[in-house]
């Protein structure tokens, strides 16, 4: 019961993100970049999420769009993208957003569970919720976002 309580109290740092003018948070233990994609290769036939492919100092990461990834529209603005790279199950990603944020240490016991209107489609990515001051950050969980998106695509 102790174990239980002290890890509801102790602070996790967010790397805060903005997608389509919503806050979002990435652990920052799964933060392994921020960069800008120069040069982003389209890959045939892929998930509309994924952007395509880039190269990172040698190495091959897939670029996925989290506006698509989010159903959010594209950007009017014409801005440049950012990216914060993420690993998981050996394989690198650059997840694509608007801009990067600051570090933020939060308590765990702020962390609440999805609201039951949060759109479903941000529930499907989300691993709960802190309130920040008015705004709402929504916590991206990495597994989630990458979930379903590497299956086949029927012909």
């Amino acid at each position: 019961m102790s174990d239980a309580i002290n890890n509801h109290s102790e602070s996790i740092q967010y790397a805060t993100v903005m997608i389509g003018g919503q806050v979002f948070g990435l652990p920052v233990s799964r933060v392994h970049d921020v960069f800008m994609p120069q040069s982003i290769t389209r890959v045939p036939r892929s998930r509309p999420e994924i952007a395509g492919v880039l190269n990172l100092r040698g190495r091959i990461v897939t670029a996925i769009d989290m506006r698509r990834r989010l159903d959010l529209p594209s950007r009017d603005d014409g801005g440049t993208a950012m990216a914060v790279g993420i690993e998981s199950k050996g394989e690198s990603y650059g997840l694509l957003i608007d801009t990067v944020g600051e570090v933020l240490d939060l308590l765990g016991s702020g962390r609440e569970p999805n609201p039951v209107n949060l759109d479903p489609r941000w529930t499907a990515v989300s691993s709960g919720v802190h309130r920040l001051d008015g705004r709402l950050m929504v916590i991206l969980d990495v597994e989630r976002v990458l979930a379903g998106m590497f299956e086949a695509i029927a012909a």
